[in-house]
């Protein structure tokens, strides 16, 4: 008698650990140990999946009984026993010598497996006792050995590597290696174990081109990664399938411990460059890795003279992202040009200027090789351009500057003080009118002076100052 299901009695019996049941029904003539669910699962598999000790020894003792009936899973009564660390019912079937340990389920995955996976310790060492396979791969070659270090399963992983027959370094189609997993997932302990063997090979890399190390790196793991650090076989410049090497990793994900750590190292190369020509540094001042910067920037034979496609400078960069720290501690190096300019001209001083960043710019000025006069796009100089946006702050620090041309033309011929008329920026005006050799009266490649501009634009106070000034120079020319 079966229902919807396909199950009978025994099956539903053995399922909820009837065994007074299952001892009565067992005595019927006729009972089919054997018969399967529309499932395939047998009264067996059902008793071994829950852990039912006395129900899998009543069933043991039909001699009928089969014990290696999968189901459309492919899993068998030892695999689920196995799975869910059932190690009486394991021991139980193990008493029938005839039972099959090395059987996979459809994923090619064997009792062995499984209990690795979920650090069923005990039911493992039955297993191993036994004349097994230990290191029988799944479809996606991943070995009872990877499943017990990507879980972080200490004990078993000890158990596994006690035996000589185990491939500690065997990939899965990931190209992962044991070690890869355990590093990846941050299992410390596993890690520790796995490079105690001698066999062990860290720098396998994986289909991305990722070694244990290049993960531990990327994941911060400092620890994994100083334990890695002390094998001599470990190569800390490996780079993956996009040129990324630890270090570079490291900062990506804002490391700072682990970039410390290498940076310690002789034997890192700061400056290598990933696929894209991304080099530590350039990578740590684009996105304000503020640490990262700081202790590259501590190691010589740092290169910050990176220049992108563009022809922009890391200090380029940083000015324009507003990373102050980041700027001060590249102006720090005296190696640094602050007056490289990109391929339109334009200077770190321009750029910090054009941006209206005061604090940059004071910076900038500090350093005693700044030249103020280099123009930039439409030949404005930054004294020209920060009088044309009215930034006062900014005109007046640069009229500190020793040798700045305050009349100084654009490619229209203007000056920065036609440009501030224009702008209207009395404050500006003010100011320049104020310098000694500024010429209020130079016209530009139509004929305007600053005082015309004023006019054109309406701008009443300008033209009350311009007026003023022009006045005076007259006075002092009669």
């Amino acid at each position: 008698m079966q229902n919807e299901f396909k199950r009978t009695p025994l099956s539903w019996a053995a399922g909820n650990g009837r065994h007074e049941v299952v001892m009565l029904l067992l005595e019927q003539e006729g009972i089919d140990p054997n018969r399967a669910d529309k499932d395939g699962r047998t009264p067996l598999s059902w008793a071994s999946y829950f852990g039912y000790d006395r129900v899998v020894e009543l069933l043991l003792g039909c001699e009928d009984v089969k014990l290696d009936i999968a189901d459309d899973g492919g899993r068998t009564p030892l695999l689920w026993a196995a799975k869910y660390g059932h190690y009486g019912v394991a021991k139980l079937l193990f008493g029938r010598n005839e039972v099959n340990q090395d059987i996979p389920d459809n994923g090619g995955r064997t009792p062995l497996s499984w209990a690795a996976k979920h650090g069923h310790y005990g039911v493992v060492k039955l297993l191993l006792g036994r004349n097994l396979n230990p290191d029988i791969p799944d479809h996606g070659g991943r070995t009872p050995l990877s499943w017990a270090a990507e879980a972080g399963r200490d004990r078993v992983v000890e158990l596994l590597l006690e035996r000589d027959d185990i491939k500690p370094n065997k990939t899965d189609t990931g190209g992962q290696t044991p070690l890869s997993l355990a590093v990846n997932y941050g299992r410390n302990g596993v890690v520790e174990l796995l490079l105690g063997r001698n066999d062990i090979n860290p720098d396998i890399p994986d289909n991305t081109g990722e070694t244990p190390f290049s993960l531990a790196a990327k994941h911060g793991f400092h620890e994994v990664v100083e334990l890695l650090l002390r094998r001599k076989n470990v190569n800390p410049n490996t780079q993956d399938n996009d040129g990324r090497t630890p270090l570079l990793l490291a900062i990506m994900g804002a490391r700072d411990r682990v970039v410390e750590l290498l940076l310690e190292r002789e034997d890192v190369n700061p400056n290598m460059a990933d696929k894209r020509g991304q080099t530590p540094l350039s990578c740590a001042v684009r996105i304000s890795r503020r640490r990262a910067v700081e202790l590259l920037l501590g190691r010589n034979e740092v290169n910050p003279h990176i220049v992108d496609s563009s022809g922009e400078t890391l200090i380029l960069w940083a000015i324009r992202m507003n990373y102050y720290r980041v700027v001060e501690l590249l102006l720090e190096r005296e190696d640094v040009d602050p007056n490289m300019a990109d391929k339109s001209g334009r200077t770190p001083l321009w750029v910090a200027v054009e941006k209206g960043n005061y604090q940059v710019v004071e910076l900038l000025l500090k350093r005693e090789d700044i030249a103020p006069n280099i123009p930039g796009c439409l030949m404005q100089t930054p004294l020209t351009n920060a009088a044309r946006w009215g930034h006062y702050r900014i005109v007046k620090v640069l009229l500190r500057c020793k040798n700045l041309n305050l009349n100084i033309t654009d490619q229209a011929g203007r000056t920065p003080l036609s440009w501030a008329a224009t702008s209207g920026n009395d404050e500006v005006v003010e100011l320049l009118l104020g310098q000694e050799d500024v010429d209020p009266n130079i016209p530009d490649n139509y004929g305007r002076t600053p005082l015309r501009w004023a006019s054109l634009e309406r701008k009443e106070g300008a033209v009350h100052l311009l007026k003023q000034a022009l006045e005076s120079v007259s006075l002092n020319a009669a």
